[in-house]
Parts: structure tokens; C-alpha cells; sequence
């Protein structure tokens, strides 16, 4: 199997091998965009991400074999774009948690209003977090990558990589 360095080695001299690199990340790159801006967005987010990809892919560092990195800063990027779409999202979470009279007839309704509530205090605090903490915070927890990849993605040392989760950590 080729490195992602590979391909984009490849798409210099064929540019239709640029297909490899969306087949091979797009859905992680979805997902991601998916639970920071919602579904809606996520499409937009996605398109334009490797769209991006395409337009800077001659000055990609190829000694990098993993592309997801900067795909993820490139996504991060556009994020910024959509975060009144964000706010809306985590600004509902927030409000569908206050706790309504429910009748206690059951385990499950009971956790379900407690996973309600959690989910809440979590939007809440994620709301009120700086922006830069929570972004980092999302590209570790929900984009599964590493504090090398993520200082990659936001071009910054892996050192403030570590004191922005360890901030978002302590908020939580």
C-alpha cells in the first residue's frame, strides 16, 4: 500500500491519483467536520477541504507519509468559517439539558435524562472554552490524532499542543 506522500508524488505527474487520497480520507475527514459543525456542514466542509488540498497540493512536504494532518489543519481552517453553525449546535445541546419533569418509571429514562444533562454541561463548557483549546481538544478526541499530528495540523509546537489539552482537560 502507498503512502499518502506516494500518491501526491504521483498526482505530479497524473493528477486523477488525487482520488486515492479523497478515497482513502475523506469519510475520517467527514466525520470530524460532521461532529464539530453538524451534517449540514459537514458536505461543505469535506468538498472544500480537499478541494483546498487539490489547489495546494505542489507545496505538500513530501517527506510527511501521513497526509491526514494537514488535511485536518485544512479542515480545521475551514471550521473557523463555519463556527456561528457550531455556537448554534453547541448553544442547543446546552439548552436541550435542563432537566424536565419525567417520570422515574424506568432505568433507562433516567439515564437518558443524566446523558442529557452530562451532554449539556459538556456543550456548555466546550462553548466556554477558547476557541484554540476546544480545537485542539476535537482534533484529539473526535479526529483521532496524535499531539505530532495535531501540532501538524495547526502549525505549532507539540509543547503548546500539550498545554492546550491540558487546559481543555482541566475546563472538562
Amino acid at each position: 500500500m502507498s503512502t499518502d506522500s506516494d500518491i501526491i508524488r504521483r498526482f505530479r505527474d497524473s493528477p486523477a491519483v488525487f482520488g486515492e487520497l479523497y478515497d482513502r480520507h475523506a469519510s475520517v475527514i467527514y466525520r470530524y467536520a460532521a461532529r464539530r459543525a453538524g451534517d449540514f456542514a459537514a458536505d461543505d466542509v469535506t468538498s472544500e477541504t480537499f478541494l483546498v488540498a487539490w489547489e495546494q497540493l505542489e507545496a505538500y512536504d513530501l517527506d510527511r507519509d501521513d497526509a491526514r494532518p494537514w488535511l485536518f489543519g485544512i479542515a480545521t481552517n475551514l471550521l473557523r468559517r463555519h463556527h456561528r453553525a457550531e455556537a448554534k449546535v453547541l448553544k442547543a445541546a446546552a439548552k436541550a439539558s435542563s432537566r424536565e419533569a419525567v417520570a422515574d418509571d424506568s432505568d433507562r429514562i433516567a439515564a437518558q435524562v443524566d446523558a442529557t444533562v452530562a451532554t449539556g454541561c459538556i456543550a456548555r463548557t466546550l462553548k466556554s472554552m477558547a476557541a484554540i483549546d476546544r480545537e485542539t481538544l476535537l482534533l484529539y478526541a473526535w479526529a483521532d490524532l496524535t499531539y505530532e499530528g495535531i501540532a501538524s495540523a495547526m502549525e505549532v509546537p507539540v509543547g503548546t499542543v500539550r498545554s492546550r489539552l491540558n487546559r481543555a482537560r482541566r475546563a472538562l
